[in-house]
């Protein structure tokens, strides 16, 4: 039997060793698996540095998308028609101005202005007018190719449908709210999403901007989604999804240049480039900003470059080969993030093209630094407002089609209905309101 005074200086000496050991293990573990430790700071982003000159490629890279434009044939301009001039019988009381024949046989189709619609009252007391062309005798309604034809709904209910799910309700909560089928509320979503995707490309183009933020935020869509899933399991198969929305805003004026859905390669980000460059001035050079994905450099390199012939350096042997460099004026920059057990570990400025001076030169204009913050900030409305790509929730698309149609929704609600308090511009002198609260002062 062994004597107390030898076990409890024995117990003793183990016990302290066991403390001591533990406290080894506490200091050299991670900060992620530690439970009473502190949040840890965000680190200081690194100075970024001038890039190194850029010796150019010997061939251009290349884009499905440029190539595809190339070998469309250009459409063939046909001499407009006879304007129409009425010399008899009042004037019409409707503008025909926004409207034309949408027969194909007719001459006038497509011709807006011609003077050759006549309005021809409301059939069976409804509420649209009805157009008469006298080019080809034929009638149509004014609602003809709009989401309210052929629409037995009330238009208001029908535009406070379309701005709940633009606000972020699912199609089954939008067909709770107003009282009608789900696939009603999804017939109203797929011909409104052809309507603004063609009003998008009516009205952004030609545009001169200063910078450019571009991302790419993963969709997690129900095809995907078997069962409960962790995020990071959701990001290791969605990097071989081909569900990635990829965006292209300007910072300064809050508008959304491109939105696009598709996988994550070079391929995609050439696509998403290539419709930017269709939407900027041609004689424009923005500074382009975004995170540290490689495949981004070649394609605005693609995109924004020229052919170059470098000068002779040795008096014999063959010429050099000419290099496609950027353009002179292109500044180009990342913010490279550094992650440990998914936690922000290291902030890296990267200038890619340009110098350093010409980079804060033009955002010392806002009084702004190197930084991605503003695209990041539209990644969380996107996630707030299409209810596909939000998180932890059940309104799931279950194919791509339905994704496109919610994004063409937000891309036009973003850039011409909501309101961004940033862009709100001082009133010289208060405006009085007509109740009694205080006065209006932006």
């Amino acid at each position: 039997m062994v004597s107390d005074l030898v076990f409890y200086p024995l117990a003793l000496v183990v016990l302290g060793w066991v403390l001591l050991l533990l406290q080894r293990l506490w200091q050299s573990a991670p900060m992620g698996r530690r439970q009473n430790s502190p949040v840890p700071k965000l680190p200081r982003p690194t100075p970024a540095q001038d890039s190194k000159p850029f010796a150019g490629l010997t061939h251009k890279p290349p884009c499905e998308a440029c190539e595809q434009a190339a070998e469309s044939r250009p459409q063939v301009s046909y001499a407009p028609p006879p304007r129409m001039i009425s010399t008899r019988g009042r004037r019409r009381q409707i503008d025909a101005s926004y409207h034309f024949c949408p027969h194909p046989t007719c001459a006038y189709q497509g011709w807006v202005g011609f003077g050759n619609l006549r309005a021809n009252g409301h059939p069976r007391g409804k509420r649209w007018r009805q157009l008469y062309c006298l080019g080809c005798n034929g009638y149509f309604q004014e609602t003809h190719d709009t989401p309210l034809h052929g629409k037995h709904v009330e238009p208001d209910k029908l535009v406070w449908a379309i701005a709940a799910l633009a606000e972020g309700l699912g199609i089954r909560a939008v067909a709770r709210v107003f009282e009608v089928d789900p696939n009603t509320v999804l017939g109203w979503l797929v011909e409104a999403a052809e309507h603004l995707r063609a009003f998008s490309r009516h009205v952004l183009h030609n545009l001169h901007v200063d910078q450019v933020q571009m991302d790419e935020l993963f969709a997690l869509l129900s095809a995907v989604k078997d069962g409960e899933v962790t995020e990071a399991k959701a990001i290791k198969r969605l990097l071989r999804s081909p569900h990635w929305v990829w965006v292209a805003m300007d910072p300064v004026t809050k508008l959304i240049l491109t939105i696009n859905i598709g996988e994550r390669t070079l391929v995609m980000a050439q696509c998403v480039v290539h419709q930017l460059v269709q939407v900027l001035a041609p004689d424009c050079l923005p500074l382009f900003l975004t995170d540290g994905y490689k495949d981004y450099f070649r394609a605005i390199l693609s995109h924004f470059g020229q052919w170059v012939q470098p000068e002779r350096c040795q008096g014999k042997g063959p010429a050099p080969k000419p290099r496609w460099i950027p353009k002179p004026g292109l500044l180009y920059a990342q913010v490279v993030k550094s992650y440990r057990r998914r936690l922000i570990v290291g902030i890296k400025h990267r200038v890619v093209v340009g110098s350093l001076e010409a980079v804060g030169q033009v955002l010392a204009k806002r009084g702004w630094q190197i930084n991605t913050s503003f695209i990041e900030r539209l990644n969380l409305d996107l996630r707030q407002h299409v209810a596909a790509i939000g998180r932890r929730v059940n309104t799931l698309c279950k194919h791509e089609a339905g994704l496109r149609q919610q994004l063409a929704l937000f891309h036009v609600y973003h850039n011409f209905c909501l309101s961004h308090a940033a862009l709100r511009v001082p009133l010289v002198e208060p405006e009085l309101t007509n109740g009694r609260g205080s006065a209006k002062q932006w």
